[in-house]
């Protein structure tokens, strides 16, 4: 019979081997991240960038900002996206059942007048009351439609769009003025190829910001949403840009993302009964695409930049982290039928199998780990040299690929150049791995056990903000 000392010693073992693992994966994600930095590099952030915006192949562009209870960011954030630089776009407006005054702001401030359109459900959506359009400037458009969700306001805008390609933006962020010229610059280099591109998204509290645009770059006052800097960073600097370099890039940020749209009109749109309607339609276009046996890539790029809000008490971000975190669970389960099958390439044997492994199942196996590890010393049953290998593994590198983040933004963006924010960061990286990430591995542990029971799925996520437009300095 199997004694309680041999099950401690046994699993202490196989939490050991399964970060030694993720680390692994994490490593051949950052030499691609690298390569890609490289890659960046030596070709200059604004290549082009002058040639595109007089080229005649540029291709047109829907920004879609759903929009529920906007009130008070809603007219600067429009303001701001109709200042963006780019040869041919449109701006719709689409309110998902606001009970405010975000339609009646825009009606004054833009003169919207009834539009003589018919408006055509190509995608089933929830009821548009009408759709409004600006005396004052013709690119922009705004609906009124009856609540349905924030995937569902997505759907409206797509069957309003005129352009080639869609882009989906928040209504509260804050886009780069060329962000739509270096977002769409792969669709001009690759037409025939690439029907996705994804930009980063960075945190602008702390940041100066004046008429809807960032000004000047710091770091967060509070030290949650600094720590949270670091976390962004690591994320899309590292994962999504090493992903994204062997096209198994499984997420493309909803705050931020540009899509071909008759791809995604082919598709149906966005799903309307998850929380992560943005990850469940990339991997959904990958397995379109793949099914059809067609060559195509989703990219991350990194220059062009959306900014957003990050939470700044832990009840908002626990919230968001269960959001994200049931999202994941409800993509997976959607298409766990591509789980391990070649027909799906990396996408199929690779990147779903470790983001099941070690982004789903992670706190699962994080936090059994701790308390194992702990049993374990209790019992006398682990040397010192376990003690210090599981350390090196589950947090020393952790902290290693915030540092080598940092060390890939600065040699390509250069976002931070004062020193002390450079130090601030680090220090931060530190901090992130002891007490931080394990509380997030609690409620993300959390939240997929509701979300194996979870009945309300594809709402609004509440998520109480600031304000980054309206205000000059948020943080």
């Amino acid at each position: 019979m199997i004694s309680v000392e041999q099950v401690v010693y046994g699993y202490n073992h196989v939490v050991l081997a399964y970060f030694a693992l993720m680390n692994v994966m994490y490593l051949v994600l950052l030499y691609h991240a690298g390569r890609a930095t490289l890659d960046r590099v030596q070709r200059g952030r604004m290549e082009a960038i002058a040639d595109l915006l007089r080229s005649p192949l540029a291709p047109g562009v829907t920004v879609i900002v759903p929009a529920h209870n906007e009130q008070e960011c809603i007219v600067e954030s429009v303001r701001s996206l109709l200042a963006l630089r780019y040869p041919r776009f449109q701006v719709v407006v689409v309110s998902d059942g606001s009970t405010d005054e975000t339609v009646a702001r825009l009606e004054r401030d833009f003169a919207l007048e009834a539009f003589p359109r018919v408006y055509v459900p190509g995608i089933p959506t929830a009821p548009v009351r009408r759709v409004l359009r600006s005396r004052e400037e013709s690119r922009l458009l705004v609906a009124e439609k009856m609540n349905g969700g924030k995937a569902d306001a997505l759907n409206c805008g797509i069957n309003l769009a005129d352009e080639e390609l869609v882009c989906a933006i928040d209504a509260d962020a804050i886009l780069d003025a060329d962000a739509l010229l270096l977002s769409c610059r792969p669709f001009v280099e690759h037409p025939d190829e690439v029907i996705g591109t994804g930009g980063i998204v960075r945190l602008a509290n702390g940041c100066r910001i004046e008429q809807g645009r960032v000004e000047e770059v710091a770091l967060p006052r509070s030290r949650l949403a600094a720590i949270q800097v670091v976390e962004y960073l690591r994320a899309f600097l590292t994962a999504r840009a090493g992903w994204s370099r062997v096209n198994a890039l499984l997420i493309v940020s909803g705050a931020f993302g540009v899509f071909r749209r008759d791809l995604v009109r082919q598709v149906g749109g966005y799903r309307v009964d998850t929380v992560g309607e943005d990850g469940e339609l990339v991997v959904r276009l990958h397995r379109a695409m793949r099914d059809a046996g067609r060559r195509y890539r989703i990219t991350f790029v990194p220059d062009p930049v959306c900014w957003t809000e990050a939470p700044e008490s832990l009840a908002v971000l626990r919230r968001q982290r269960n959001r994200w975190q049931r999202g994941l669970a409800e993509i997976l389960w959607f298409h766990r039928g591509m789980v391990g099958r070649g027909r799906y390439g990396l996408v199929g044997l690779v990147a779903l199998p470790a983001t099941i492994a070690f982004e789903l199942l992670g706190p699962v196996v994080e936090l059994t780990g701790i308390g194992a590890v702990a049993a374990g010393w209790y019992l006398g049953l682990l040397s010192v040299r376990f003690l210090v290998a599981f350390m090196l593994v589950s947090v020393v590198f952790g902290m290693f690929l915030s540092v080598t983040a940092l060390a890939l933004e600065e040699a390509s963006l250069r976002r931070y150049p004062k020193l002390s924010q450079l130090a601030g960061l680090v220090m931060y990286s530190l901090l992130e791995q002891v007490g931080y990430r394990q509380l997030t591995a609690v409620w993300r542990l959390r939240a997929l056990t509701q979300a194996l029971r979870s009945k309300h799925r594809g709402h609004w996520g509440a998520m109480d903000r600031r304000g980054l437009v309206r205000s000059r300095h948020a943080g």
